[in-house]
């Protein structure tokens, strides 16, 4: 008995799948099967039941697994207190929204190598809707994303935050100072998907002026710059992603007389067993987050003062 055929006993258990659970442990499915048997026969009893199409644990097998989950959260309590971090190996599935992938991701992942060496990160880039669905399902081990996940077991923690500023190409020759929304609503507007926070309020700003407003929605933020800056409609997005663009004058900024909601990010995992490791890239992230956060700020300020 030794923490990998535990982890592995673990998975099958919240899966319900040796299948599945071979590939959250990457192992060959006949593998995992062998260390479940083996395990099986050490303690002289069957774990799981399954003569269903779906693998259920016995009533030994949840007794089993109280104590197999306190073990190997014992495990990644004295390994990330008494190990050398180079000594803490396996891979974290980590997942981001795209915005958070165009910003301070770089610097994490560098936090995360000079950590913890031995740790691969399997990255996933994906819209926060699909990767609350894909944390509930235990198919990635953190997320970064809009507005959290609220299911049992699953801890959010605010991450950071970002403001929307409106911006076009100067090809559209839309007039400089604030704009009221009946104008915006005769604009194409380019935005996030359906479903998403940011497209929800815009469409909810716009649809009591005009119904008819046309709002072209993508998964892609690199699309929506790109189609932005090609002048096919104005967008609403973090003024962190669009340095280029405001810099060089290929997009302006412009006001409108009203707020759109700040994109709020959150870090999201489980907790429980095996997720030392996955705590302390939260922890990485709030600071990273907060240090991108502050030298913004500064950057501002100094800006103001060169002025």
């Amino acid at each position: 008995m030794n923490i990998r055929t535990l982890e592995t006993f673990i998975w099958i258990a919240r899966l319900g799948s040796f299948r599945a659970a071979a590939s959250r442990v990457y192992a060959s499915q006949p593998s995992v099967s062998a260390r479940i048997a083996g395990l099986e026969d050490q303690l002289g009893v069957e774990l799981f039941d399954r003569s269903s199409r779906k693998i259920t644990l016995t009533a030994k097998g949840r007794e089993f697994l109280i104590y197999a989950e306190k073990l190997l959260s014992l495990h990644g309590e004295m390994m990330q207190a008494v190990a050398r971090p180079s000594s803490i190996e396996g891979t974290i599935r980590l997942a981001v929204s795209e915005t958070i992938a165009h910003t301070w991701l770089p610097q994490l992942i560098e936090r995360v190598s000079e950590a913890y060496p031995a740790i691969n990160l399997e990255l996933d880039v994906d819209i926060s809707v699909n990767l609350a669905e894909k944390l509930a399902n235990h198919e990635i081990d953190i997320a970064f994303l809009m507005g959290g996940v609220n299911q049992p077991g699953i801890i959010n923690r605010d991450l950071c935050r970002y403001s929307l500023i409106w911006v076009a190409s100067p090809r559209l020759d839309i007039p400089d100072g604030s704009m009221s929304l009946e104008e915006l609503s005769t604009w194409p507007i380019i935005t996030y998907p359906r479903k998403s926070e940011p497209y929800v309020a815009i469409r909810s700003l716009v649809d009591p002026m005009n119904h008819s407003t046309r709002i072209h929605s993508s998964s892609s933020l690199s699309t929506i710059i790109r189609m932005t800056v090609d002048g096919l409609g104005v967008s609403a997005l973090p003024r962190e992603i669009l340095e280029h663009e405001l810099h060089s004058g290929i997009l302006r900024q412009f006001e409108i007389e009203a707020d759109v909601p700040d994109l709020a990010f959150c870090a999201s995992y489980r907790g429980g067993p095996g997720g030392t490791v996955v705590q302390a890239i939260a922890e990485l992230a709030l600071s990273t987050a907060e240090d991108r956060a502050t030298n913004a700020k500064n950057s501002h300020v100094n800006a103001g003062k060169s002025v």
